[in-house]
């Protein structure tokens, strides 16, 4: 197709011209790059990358850019052995972090992501060069340094669909609006009107558990003679994983002689993933020589199955632990008629480790007898105790389109319209409504929220002639946004207030209770945005930026935006290149009116139900909360890029980022009887299950700073060619500021010391991969060696620390072969040495029996083999 973009890609002024000051969403949705062919399966020869990301003039080589841009090829994604994409990326980009999320709520469903030290709400996601919808997936529980984000869902992208990914690694928001304070993600889809491949793969970790099965396909079709439809679907399922031991409470009821107890009664590891389902299609079709149409969507839908907390017989509150009698514990027993009414119940005191061979307890489980059939209690039901199993539907789906061009004047132009959607229903079983005592389902779903949202764009593009070499380049645009957060009530057993209720039983689903009908709802807002920018050539080596953003919320009001740029090319090998940008992050509708309950381990590992209020709520009101604002940022970078006539290509980036009034989850704050009176008055009925409250505020400030160090290299090897590709990161952050509230006359903040270490120290300071792919013939091996350092774990969020979980080396290694022109096989190694992360021997049985320290850099999966076979057409 001859578009706009691949005429100006033509002249060689426009391209050197292409600042990299400007941001991504105005930008052609259709990337015009230059891969190397070997990516594809042609042949050896390098071919300059080309990308969009950065510039609105026109597409450029990455080596011009102004601030620091990863590209990374379908063949890179293609040569690894993870199959999720948020895994796939932080292999290939090192200041790109994500943990396993063993047992850690919505997490699970939806895995949290950091780039450069920040949120995952921090960096903006596109697809063809648009904004991306967020995930209805809130992270209640995101490691602290996501604790409350709300980001894109980008594990929904099929690796299969990707031409190429492009990241910036600089703060945009000056272009783009709010979220682009870490940087941007481009995920550029294929475009070709042929052709196509076939990819099945299965593997397994070296545990022997966790087997994974995936196809996945790409087909090129024309579009009548002018056009093409590019199709990709991928689906994949995934077993669980345990890397857990026995817990020393449920050992403890097995040596008691409680033969109904698992081993290991709580597990950690991987979620179990079915029917993961994702669909993309591209299509573009040219209207005239000057002018195109293009549309580009989605569908995907997957379920996940992950654990939970066990909940011990004799002592989980709300459920089996009754109060103190004499200063002995007890079981909490129920009278189905009613205290005072009937028969009564007798006191069943925990003598020991196994109160079902208690007398007293024999009393109400036996049959036959008038206190058997009016007295209850849970260990009935589940007498080795229960650990619930929670996890649920997600769902995704995006529609893009518009049309672009340029006129007889020079002006380009594009107007498009994106509409987008994630939607997660959750589920839990094995687990029951304490209040409705015997009558109690075990199975639950507890609600769903919607993530809504929809764009109008129009963007335009003009070089001038000012009397220099090389015109000045302005662009221009306005865009139009909406986005809802619906909430939708759980099934009403999820959260009825049962007849036993009054008597000290929780109620809702025991570890996620639903979401009640009084509360569902859905909110939303409008923003209008205006932007200017302009980028131009001082001199042959001198190129400078400057871009402006106004943008008007219709929930807490407007913000201006800008940024400036400049790069020197100092000598033919090296050039200097900087950024200075203002930014910010919106709020999110979810953040300011979602209402959940978790459950969570506190101080010393005790097991609490956590409230999420919102920040409006009276009781969060009364402790500190205030109408959120967005958070404010600050960043410059400065960076050298060398490109030597070896063929070896280097780029060190050195990055500032002031973060202020950061948007977060407070620390559980403990509710007293006068507080959860207060809730039961505003019609909270489940407030009596509550321990702890927590509330979003901008609650503190951060500054992060680091150094990204870039280096590829080609050379002849062993009668083939092996191509050298080096990254490195080191990242620092540090909480300057906590905010302090007053409550009830007292001063206090909202952050606690442990957390303010895992914001600076459970990401790992250094970060890098050295890899080398060689080809020869036929056959292919790629070797790449990567790097994690030390952390530091709180672990289980709960105040228990592991001050240095240490460094580590792991090796992947991938051998393929062409069997024919078509068909290629291969075997590969994540992991290859099978390393795993320093054994958890603090609190391994003590607390909760993980073997391993859960945010481990690493993983705590250990070593995962697969086989593929791909077949091209």
């Amino acid at each position: 197709m001859n578009t706009p973009i691949t005429k100006l890609a033509k002249h060689i002024r426009y391209v050197i011209a292409a600042s990299t000051t400007v941001g991504l969403m105005a930008a052609s949705p259709i990337a015009f790059s230059q891969e190397a062919p070997n990516a594809e399966g042609a042949d050896n020869a390098d071919v300059e990358k080309i990308a969009i990301v950065g510039t609105r003039a026109a597409p450029r080589s990455v080596g011009d850019s102004a601030v620091p841009i990863d590209i990374i090829s379908s063949e890179e994604f293609r040569n690894q052995g993870s199959t999720d994409m948020v895994s796939m990326m932080q292999n290939a980009v090192p200041s790109f972090n994500v943990n396993d999320q063993p047992i850690n709520d919505a997490s699970t469903l939806v895995r949290p992501a950091n780039l450069r030290g920040l949120a995952s709400d921090h960096t903006l996601v596109l697809v063809n060069g648009k904004r991306r919808h967020r995930s209805a997936v809130i992270t209640f529980l995101g490691g602290q340094i996501s604790d409350g984000a709300q980001g894109p869902d980008i594990s929904v992208v099929p690796a299969i669909a990707l031409k190429q990914v492009e990241v910036l690694r600089d703060g945009a928001a000056a272009q783009y609006g709010s979220d682009a304070i870490a940087g941007v993600i481009n995920f550029q889809l294929k475009d070709d009107s042929e052709g196509g491949v076939v990819e099945a793969r299965m593997g397994s970790y070296y545990e022997g558990d966790g087997d994974m099965y995936q196809l996945a396909g790409n087909v090129g079709l024309p579009l009548s003679s002018d056009g093409f439809a590019n199709l990709s679907f991928e689906y994949r399922e995934s077993d669980a994983t345990s890397r857990s031991v026995q817990r020393d409470d449920a050992q403890a009821l097995i040596d008691a002689g409680n033969t109904f107890v698992n081993d290991p009664a709580q597990i950690w590891g991987s979620p179990e993933i079915n029917d993961d389902i994702k669909l993309f299609a591209n299509l573009g079709l040219e209207l005239s020589n000057n002018s195109e149409a293009y549309l580009f969507g989605n569908y995907a839908e997957r379920e996940v199955d992950g654990g939970f907390y066990y909940r011990h017989p004799h002592t989980r509150g709300g459920v089996t632990a009754g109060p103190e009698v004499d200063g002995k514990k007890t079981l909490l027993v129920g009278d189905l008629d009613g205290v005072g009414t009937g028969i009564s119940c007798p006191t069943v005191f925990i003598e020991d480790d196994n109160v079902l061979d208690d007398a007293d307890y024999a009393q109400i489980a036996g049959t036959g007898s008038d206190v058997a059939a009016n007295c209850f209690a849970f260990p009935e039901l589940f007498p080795g105790g229960f650990t619930p199993r929670f996890g649920g539907k997600v769902t995704d789906k995006s529609l893009a389109f518009g049309t672009r061009g340029q006129l007889d004047s020079e002006l380009s132009y594009d107007v498009s319209v994106y509409m987008g959607e994630n939607e997660v229903a959750y589920s839990i079983r094995n687990t029951i409504n304490p209040s409705l005592g015997p009558d109690t389902p075990t199975s639950f779903n507890p609600g769903q929220y919607t993530q809504s949202e929809q764009s109008f764009n129009i963007d335009l593009s003009k070089p001038f002639d000012v009397g220099l070499s090389d015109p000045l380049f302005l662009a221009g645009g306005f865009e139009y946004r909406h986005e809802s957060f619906e909430a939708i009530a759980g099934d009403p057993k999820s959260y009825e207030v049962g007849p036993l209720a009054s008597q000290g039983f929780g109620i809702g689903s025991n570890g996620f209770p639903g979401l009640a009908a009084r509360f569902q709802g859905e909110n939303s807002r409008n923003s209008v945005a205006l932007y200017l920018d302009s980028e131009m050539f001082l001199t042959d080596s001198f190129m400078v930026g400057a871009a402006l953003r106004y943008e008007d919320f219709s929930d807490f009001g407007n913000t201006t935006k800008g940024k400036l740029s400049a790069r020197w090319q100092m000598t033919d090998t090296l050039a200097l290149r900087g950024a200075f940008s203002t930014g910010f992050k919106a709020p999110t509708i979810g953040q300011a009116t979602v209402r959940n309950v978790t459950t969570a381990f506190a101080d010393g590992g005790r097991l609490v139900d956590r409230a999420t209020l919102p920040p409006t709520n009276p009781i969060a009101i009364q402790k500190g909360a205030t109408q959120l604002q967005p958070e404010e940022s600050t960043s410059y970078s400065i960076g050298l890029v060398a490109e030597f006539d070896n063929g070896l290509f280097v780029t060190v980036d050195y990055f500032n980022i002031e973060l202020e009034d950061r948007i977060s989850t407070t620390s559980g704050i403990k509710l007293s009887q006068t507080d959860i009176d207060a809730l039961l008055a505003q019609g909270v009925s489940d407030a009596s299950s509550f321990d702890e409250v927590s509330f979003f505020t901008n609650d503190f400030t951060t500054d992060t700073q680091g150094v990204d160090i870039v280096a590829n290299y080609s050379m002849d090897m062993f009668g083939g060619d092996t191509k050298f590709s080096f990254a490195y990161n080191w990242t620092q952050t540090e909480v300057s500021d906590v905010k302090t509230f007053i409550v009830s006359g007292e001063e206090v903040q909202n952050i606690s010391d442990t957390r303010i270490r895992m914001l600076e120290d459970n990401l790992p300071a250094v970060r890098y991969s050295l890899t080398a792919n060689h080809t020869n013939g036929d056959w292919r091996v790629l070797g790449r060696m990567n790097y994690a350092g030390s952390i530091y774990e709180d672990h289980l969020d709960s105040g228990l620390d592991i001050d240095n979980v240490g460094s580590e080396y792991t090796f992947d290694l991938e051998v393929g072969y062409h069997v024919s022109e078509n068909l290629e096989i291969a075997a590969g190694a994540k992991n290859l040495f099978d390393e795993r992360p320093d054994n958890n021997v603090l609190y391994d049985t003590e607390v909760a029996g993980s073997e391993y320290p859960t945010t481990s850099p690493i993983g705590i999966n250990g070593g995962f083999y697969y086989l593929k076979g791909v077949y091209k057409f």
